[in-house]
């Protein structure tokens, strides 16, 4: 039987780490299609630019494990039902729990490693590739920029180059600055024909010397608008301009060397629970500061209304406003209309400050949660994938791929459905984590129990015998043939 067992496990390696080479791949080219037009022309090495995709490709490892067993199992079971090696094992007396058994036992011990791989490798992974990108917006400006496109990622500026070159992209050819400013402020663009990024001393700050070119100001700022109209236009001419930039929201997310904590995302299972723990206090105290100033403003009003109202039913009230006078109606109702305008606003900031609360919250929470039920899922993705496989008695690359493809996508589709629920904080997060797991496993134990009791789930046949009396009433019968 230990040779047996050896069989199954070694058969089953062969299509798996064939699959995983493959899955990773294709999962790692989507990660090089949305990076590699921001870092390639850059200045980068080739060294550079594998090394930081390896780093922010490691997290794809989490959902690419899961679906190499679903595929693996089905290929596997499926060969030997095609080779009839799972006819003679049962024919000897081995039942189909134990021919699944070693390879059980091998997939929960891929998905503990998979739960420590997710704990400890992708967070520090995560920090590793933040790190990188800090590293390289501080010492090469030029990756966070695109020749002959305006950006505003810099605050308060759109910025336009028409060249960049040089060995670390330092370069410029064609300077457009224009800062971004109400009608009402000054204004001002600045165009040279060359220039060059340079080291400032507060690593915040991009510094840009600009050579050959022209300021274009207009001081209009608290002024009149005759005045406005009768400001000349502003231009100086300059050999060399020194102009510095706050970048500090280009990296904001990041710190120097080995120091990012501050993300959730570079943190294990325990750490985010304490980062959770601490946020809870936090977000209590700003929702409760959230409803303090409308509850207050409410009790007030009430407060005033039961203080003017009068105690005999027979008083009138102070007074009515159909008896005001015209002008003193329309400013009546003007501050009224300003007062409910005042108060719509403050409930929309507010209801967006807390939409944005719970949603950094359930983020927390659902990635805590999924270090764990992803490990959960291979086990569950493995006897889906056995138990087809076992049922169909189909190996190859044909009808198990497209089975497992299609399990796949009904468990990514809920992966994605709840997790945009539980965003808006419709579905408790820790229950969305685990939702598509307690919907696959059902079907798991079924799916299961049909193979053990060689269920024919998907003779045609079957199918067409339970529908026969149904289409014989709607099909008309044809017309027997002249010659038999």
């Amino acid at each position: 039987m230990k040779k047996l067992d050896q069989y199954i496990v070694k058969t089953f390696f062969g299509p798996f780490l064939f699959i995983f080479s493959v899955l990773f791949f294709i999962f790692i080219v989507n990660i090089i299609w949305t990076q590699m037009s921001q870092l390639t022309g850059k200045g980068l090495t080739y060294w550079e630019i594998a090394k930081l995709l390896f780093y922010l490709g490691m997290s794809v490892v989490s959902m690419v494990l899961p679906l190499t067993i679903l595929l693996a199992s089905i290929m596997t079971f499926g060969d030997f039902g095609e080779r009839y090696e799972l006819a003679a094992m049962k024919a000897a007396g081995i039942s189909l729990l134990r021919v699944m058994m070693p390879l059980l036992i091998t997939v929960t011990f891929l998905a503990g490693i998979l739960f420590l791989f997710s704990n400890n490798i992708i967070p520090d992974f995560q920090r590793k590739a933040k790190n990188m990108l800090y590293n390289i917006v501080s010492s090469k400006p030029a990756i966070n920029f695109t020749p002959g496109v305006f950006i505003d990622q810099i605050s308060g500026y759109s910025v336009k180059f028409d060249k960049i070159y040089g060995k670390k992209g330092e370069r410029l050819e064609g300077v457009f600055l224009h800062k971004n400013a109400s009608p009402y402020d000054d204004q001002q663009t600045i165009i040279a024909k060359n220039g060059k990024f340079a080291n400032a001393e507060d690593r915040n700050y991009l510094k840009l010397i600009l050579y050959d070119g022209y300021v274009y100001e207009d001081n209009i700022s608290g002024k009149s608008f005759e005045q406005r109209k009768k400001q000349p236009n502003q231009s100086v001419k300059f050999d060399s301009l020194v102009y510095h930039f706050d970048i500090s929201e280009l990296i904001n997310n990041a710190i120097e060397q080995e120091k990012i904590t501050d993300d959730y995302r570079f943190q294990n299972y325990a750490e985010v629970n304490e980062t959770l723990k601490k946020n809870r206090e936090t977000n209590l105290s700003t929702l409760n500061s959230v409803a303090s100033p409308v509850i207050n403003q409410t009790n007030n009003y009430v407060q005033y209304i039961d203080k003017i109202k009068p105690k005999d039913p027979k008083i009138e009230e102070p007074y009515k406003i159909d008896s005001l006078q015209k002008d003193k109606k329309l400013e009546v109702l003007w501050g009224a209309y300003n007062k409910i305008e005042a108060l719509k606003s403050t409930v929309q900031s507010n209801q967006k400050l807390i939409a944005d609360t719970i949603k950094s919250h359930n983020k927390m929470v659902m990635y805590q949660q999924r270090i764990v039920s992803y490990s959960f899922t291979c086990i569950i993705f493995f006897l889906i994938g056995a138990s087809l496989g076992s049922i169909i008695r189909k190996g190859g690359m044909g009808l198990p791929v497209i089975i497992a493809i299609v399990i796949f996508i009904i468990f990514y589709v809920l992966n994605l459905t709840v997790e945009n629920l539980s965003w808006k904080g419709k579905v408790n997060p820790y229950l969305a984590a685990w939702i598509p797991n307690m919907v696959l496993f059902p079907f798991s134990l079924w799916i299961t129990y049909k193979a053990l009791t060689d269920s024919q789930v998907f003779d045609i046949e079957k199918y067409k015998a339970l529908f026969k009396p149904l289409i014989e009433k709607f099909v008309k019968p044809k017309e027997h043939q002249r010659y038999q």
